[in-house]
């Protein structure tokens, strides 16, 4: 995925409208109505925890953006409405062992509500995996008909699928009848611009009992360059009843307000911004409070980063695993840090998790005063 944008929208005006303060899905309150994408490498348990507590606002005063979590919270008292799961196979699924699925399916209880995404092509395996999911305690399940990648279109998956408008209907059909709990799908507009497909896309899910639905605003074959064309977000909203989540270049509160007010979208879903800006969430919770929002200083970003390496640490069992990881993250996590480059290589040359924490704490205490003053 992508970790920058290309042409951003520059969306500085007046607060035109407000993200709404919850979005009803099957029964499913989500409050607020913001959602975290699914992210694959990305939305694990410990990143979805730690966004849960990144986000978290009280709504009783401003100033103060760096709120210490010290008990359990749900996502409704956070800004984060609804987390979901990285993308799952359902043939995977189906075939694991029932000792490594829950492993594969883990969330911590103050997750909810939580969606998990499932990917793949065949209607049964996709609807034993649905119930798999629905017996695990999940809240909601969520389609994939918008992933880009070679490996899973290559298998019918994923964005994939939208070339075939009937094998989707048989697939929402067999799904539709094996679980109770609220049913979604996150789809492209299509497969290319001669392949529009977002409007019947979505009057199919309506008509096949779907909860609601979430349309990234860009094709298959745009992957995550260019701009995602909002205008399409507002047709699907206009022809369904049912909710529609609206994704795509939301990187600012700014951002995520405009596209309220342009496609009339019932929530929005925050992808590639939340690793970089873990606060966005409360941000958002912020400017529609006030119409301003705190942005993070760098002990902020220091505490962020330790934080969340330490938390992997804690929960990973494997010691590869977790530098790995570290590194992975590292690119999005120093994002806006003064002089980033240098963390990003002090972490990338560290041979263990504890040798990251060490140049992630050497370098932060380099700083100079200024820049933590008051902190």
């Amino acid at each position: 995925m992508k970790k920058n944008w290309d042409n951003p929208r520059e969306n500085s005006m007046p607060l035109m409208a407000r993200v709404p303060a919850s979005v009803e899905i099957g029964g499913v309150v989500v409050a607020p109505a913001t959602v975290l994408a699914p992210m694959a490498g990305v939305t694990d348990t410990v990143f979805r925890r730690f966004i849960r507590n990144a986000s978290v606002f009280s709504g009783q005063e401003h100033g103060d953006a760096r709120q210490l979590v010290e008990a359990p919270i749900s996502n409704q008292q956070s800004g984060c409405g609804l987390i979901m799961t990285e993308f799952t196979s359902a043939d995977g699924l189906s075939r694991m062992r029932e000792s490594k699925r829950k492993r594969y399916l883990s969330y911590d209880p103050d997750e909810h509500p939580i969606s998990a995404q499932l990917f793949g092509s065949d209607p049964a395996t996709l609807a034993e995996a649905a119930k798999i999911v629905e017996d695990a305690g999940f809240d909601m399940i969520d389609l994939n008909l918008g992933c880009p990648a070679k490996r899973v279109v290559s298998c019918n998956g994923g964005s994939g699928l939208l070339r075939d408008l009937p094998h989707i209907a048989t697939i929402f059909e067999r799904v539709r009848a094996a679980v109770r709990i609220p049913f979604t799908v996150k789809f492209r507009m299509g497969w290319s611009d001669q392949h529009i497909v977002c409007v019947p896309l979505a009057r199919l899910a309506q008509e096949s009992g779907l909860n609601a639905v979430a349309l990234h605003a860009r094709t298959r074959e745009q992957g995550y360059s260019g701009q995602a064309r909002w205008e399409y977000i507002a047709a699907v909203k206009q022809a369904i009843r049912i909710p529609v989540i609206g994704n795509g270049d939301i990187r600012t509160p700014e951002d995520a307000c405009t596209m309220v007010a342009e496609t009339g979208c019932d929530a929005v879903m925050i992808g590639r911004a939340a690793p970089a800006n873990p606060w966005i969430f409360r941000q958002i919770a912020q400017y529609t409070a006030f119409g301003c929002y705190d942005q993070p200083a760098p002990m902020d970003r220091y505490r962020m980063i330790r934080d969340y390496f330490v938390m992997l640490m804690e929960e990973t069992e494997e010691p590869a695993a977790i530098s790995g990881r570290m590194k992975q993250f590292a690119s999005w996590f120093t994002h806006g840090v003064p002089g980033g480059a240098i963390l990003r290589k002090s972490i990338y040359e560290a041979k263990s998790g504890d040798a990251v924490l060490a140049a992630v704490d050497a370098f932060f205490a380099a700083q100079p005063e200024p820049a933590l003053a008051g902190l």
